[in-house]
């Protein structure tokens, strides 16, 4: 198993405090990855301007790095900020890394004339291709995010030691929405890019459970030939990839990625008022369907944020908060630590037929159910 945490707020926070709410649920996960992804970022020492793209990873070598300048100096990015981690590995068991990185870039003069579709595709491009680099030269460069106002930090170890190791404590980059997840290394070896949360063009999710249906899953995305589809160092990378195809391909409302997948059961759709397109959703997309269990919490560009769970409901999640503060988690303390002033009647815990969603207004929560209609579907559809 792992555990999830999410906080998301107006007032920008440190991702210290979710580290904190992770070392309340500690008993769920074994120290062997931490993965955390903050929105909104902001900087003490930097004004950051939203669209310009931010770089996140890890250099373990001086070569690595070297590449990775080549490599953005090539494409022409030019970096005008370069945080400064001031790292304390004394925190950690891991070997030294050469240099954790968190760049800001401008994008490169052509793609001022490049609409947004190509400006995201050109960015998941990069950062795929600073991946292979990585990976054709024993692993030495670690790159986990290229994307606007995103970060994403991934070590092994436990959430306060990984904090105190990297200064995540010291308030100098806080953010409106951050994700965390801490890894129970079960199926898989020991491999950063296996922590969640997992992320493409914008799209970021992280589950605790497994997804037993992974290689149908995974087969399928491949053969669609997008070249985002990729990595699966991890079982539930699968739900970033689909949570994707659901927005970006399909482009169908949010509410329906429940519907792929865990699809209600014929009995259930013979009576819904969208039968007929949600029996052709099912069938098209069956090979995305997942068998648990799994809690699943996601986020949006628009720092959206969602849960929803398989339909054995094994793995539990928790939503609390209050207006313009809320919190998800895989156990109430890890809501309690996050967000302790909150009106405790207004915590829920969702069913297998619910997604709890929290807009980026941040004033409530909602709760849909796949018995309710889809919004917005076409009748041509």
């Amino acid at each position: 198993m792992c555990r999830l945490a999410l906080k998301t707020a107006t007032t920008p926070f440190s991702p210290y405090s979710v580290l904190q709410a992770m070392e309340s649920m500690r008993e769920g996960y074994d120290g062997s990855g931490l993965g955390l992804l903050l929105r909104g970022v902001s900087f003490a020492d930097f004004s950051y301007r939203n669209g310009d793209p931010i770089v996140s990873g890890i250099a373990h070598t001086n070569e690595a790095l070297v590449r990775l300048n080549d490599v953005m100096r090539e494409k022409g990015f030019h970096k005008f900020y370069d945080h400064d981690f001031e790292t304390d590995m004394s925190w950690l068991e891991v070997p030294d890394r050469h240099k954790y990185f968190i760049r800001v870039y401008r994008m490169p003069k052509p793609w001022e004339n490049y609409d947004q579709a190509r400006i995201e595709q050109e960015l998941m491009m990069t950062r795929l291709l600073l991946r292979r680099i990585g990976e054709e030269n024993n692993g030495d460069l670690s790159v986990f995010s290229v994307w606007p106002d995103v970060i994403m930090i991934k070590e092994i170890g436990w959430p306060e030691a990984v904090g105190k190791a990297l200064g995540l404590d010291d308030n100098r980059i806080q953010a409106r929405l951050v994700m965390a997840q801490g890894r129970q290394n079960t199926n898989w070896g020991i491999n950063l890019h296996a922590c969640h949360p997992f992320f493409l063009q914008g799209i970021a999710t992280m589950t605790n459970g497994e997804n037993t249906a992974f290689v149908t899953g995974r087969d399928w995305l491949l053969g669609r030939g997008f070249p985002g589809y990729c990595g699966y160092q991890s079982d539930s990378e699968v739900f970033a990839h689909t949570l994707h195809y659901v927005l970006k391909k399909l482009q169908l409302p949010l509410a329906a990625f429940k519907h792929v997948i865990t699809p209600l059961s014929t009995a259930e759709l013979d009576h819904h008022a969208q039968a007929e397109f949600l029996k052709g959703l099912r069938n098209a997309c069956r090979n995305l369907i997942t068998d648990g269990p799994n809690c699943t919490i996601a986020s949006l560009p628009d720092e959206t944020c969602l849960m929803v769970m398989d339909q054995k409901k094994l793995r539990p999640g928790t939503i609390g908060g209050k207006p313009g503060e809320w919190a998800m988690a895989s156990e109430i303390c890890g809501v309690d630590s996050m967000i302790p002033d909150r009106d405790r009647s207004l915590d829920f815990q969702p069913m297998r037929h619910d997604t709890v969603v929290v807009g980026p207004d941040r004033g409530n929560y909602e709760v849909w159910s796949q018995e309710d209609p889809l919004p917005a579907v076409m009748a041509s559809c």
